[in-house]
């Protein structure tokens, strides 16, 4: 399929799909490849090099253009970056390999074979799952994307990337589907939606495909991948939602359905980080013949300890604060906020840890005070329930005429008090481990 056959109106999108479309011509495709690693200072040179020798200006923008999304995409890809190709957008919203591999997973314990991608994108979990050794029949309605996913499947001969709406998908010969709906506008400039009706397609047809799937009496095996902002009353009932985080930022929250979803549990977080990856659910053991479980309540707000907990995203997200402050034997320091403290030094993968040096009413004279007694001019500063910036706290402390002692600041409400909490972070040691 040429690339060159897209509907978007955008001129640069239209730009970019010509170029695509020369880079997959034989003669594109051998010069694509022939490129050193491309680096941000040798791209002019390179480029002009490369007209030298007389290749078409235009066919040597689109290498280059690739070569860079190559070099951005080792991010998220590895070393899988340097023989893909990508779209920009495309690369922006694919899902880390890693991630998709935990996906993958997913469908290939619960006895899935042959997978449905709908939205496939550039292909980035399809790649995941044919890797694990299931069929995958990549479908997206864009023709730019379907041409790159191509090229992405090609290692995989059983699995391929076809032209489609995702509501309309041909389901013969399938039994899982993983879906990505849009979440962004498409008009004007983007923006992030976070009504689950306004993706494309909303999360009611794909509540459908499920039932669909599972022959109308069940759910079948079907997993979606939302935004992390999503309200936890908008999500299906009898599914199980994970937010998952990397190395402290809320990437995706996850909605399985189905035999994809872990029994008994409707909530869960997964934090992934140097360590290894760690597992916290609104219940201890599942039991897919008991009933529905509980939330654990948040807990009473009280005074603040010895120690400071920062929850990461994805446990604040899926509402497990309760959770963590049971097994932290720790409360909160204001019913709106989501810090957490105890008298104890605890290490667990969910949460940043803190030893508190001092705390006082918010006040810039006697914040500036305090720092100039201890010293104290490199400041990491973080807020929590306050309209203060750290930039311009920064700017109107400016903190390195001090000295050179370090601490954390912490703009926070305590007991409804604007307050200031100075503290040292824990020594991290180790990584996470399943909880």
């Amino acid at each position: 399929m040429s690339p060159a056959a897209t509907t978007a109106s955008d001129p640069a999108e239209e730009a970019f799909a010509a170029g695509l479309a020369r880079v997959l011509d034989p003669a594109g495709w051998d010069l694509l490849q022939t490129l050193p690693p491309y680096t941000e200072a040798d791209a002019l040179a390179l480029g002009a090099t490369l007209r030298r020798a007389g290749h078409d200006p235009e066919l040597v923008a689109a290498v280059l253009t690739q070569a860079r999304l190559r070099a951005k995409g080792a991010e998220k890809f590895g070393e899988f970056a340097h023989s893909m190709l990508f779209t920009p957008r495309g690369l922006e919203q694919a899902t880390r390999l890693p991630v998709a591999a935990l996906h993958a997973r997913r469908f290939l314990d619960a006895g899935v074979s042959s997978l449905a991608d709908l939205g496939c994108g550039i292909g980035g979990d399809a790649m995941a799952a044919s890797a694990l050794g299931l069929a995958v029949t990549a479908v997206d309605r864009d023709p730019v994307t379907v041409a790159v996913a191509t090229v992405n499947l090609q290692p995989f001969p059983s699995s391929r990337a076809v032209l489609g709406e995702a509501e309309q998908a041909d389901l013969s010969g399938i039994d899982g589907i993983w879906m990505d709906p849009a979440r962004r506008t498409v008009r004007g400039p983007a923006r992030r939606l976070h009504d689950p009706e306004q993706y494309s397609p909303p999360l009611s047809a794909v509540t459908a495909l499920a039932r669909r799937l599972g022959g109308g009496e069940q759910d079948g095996p079907l997993g979606v991948k939302l935004g992390p902002g999503i309200d936890r009353d908008a999500l299906p009932p009898d599914t199980e939602t994970q937010w998952i985080s990397w190395h402290g930022h809320v990437l995706e929250a996850d909605c399985w359905f189905g035999p994809v979803r872990t029994p008994g549990v409707a909530h869960s977080a997964l934090v992934i980080g140097s360590g290894g990856a760690a597992l916290l659910r609104d219940v201890e053991e599942s039991d897919p013949t008991g009933p529905a479980p509980s939330p654990v309540p948040d807990p009473v707000p009280g005074p603040l300890g010895a120690h400071l907990y920062e929850p990461d995203g994805a446990v604040i997200r899926a509402g497990l604060i309760g959770r963590l402050a049971r097994d932290l034997d720790a409360h909160t320091i204001d019913p709106t906020i989501a810090y957490l403290t105890s008298d104890a030094a605890v290490s667990t993968p969910f949460a940043h840890g803190y030893a508190v040096r001092h705390v006082m009413p918010f006040s810039i004279k006697r914040l500036t005070a305090y720092l100039r007694e201890h010293r104290l001019g490199r400041l990491e500063i973080k807020k929590r329930g306050t309209a203060l910036e750290p930039e311009e706290l920064r700017r109107r402390l400016r903190p390195r005429r001090f000295g050179d002692e370090a601490a954390t600041l912490v703009l926070t409400r305590i007991a409804g008090e604007q307050s200031v909490i100075v503290a040292d972070p824990h020594a991290r040691e180790g990584g996470p481990s399943a909880a």
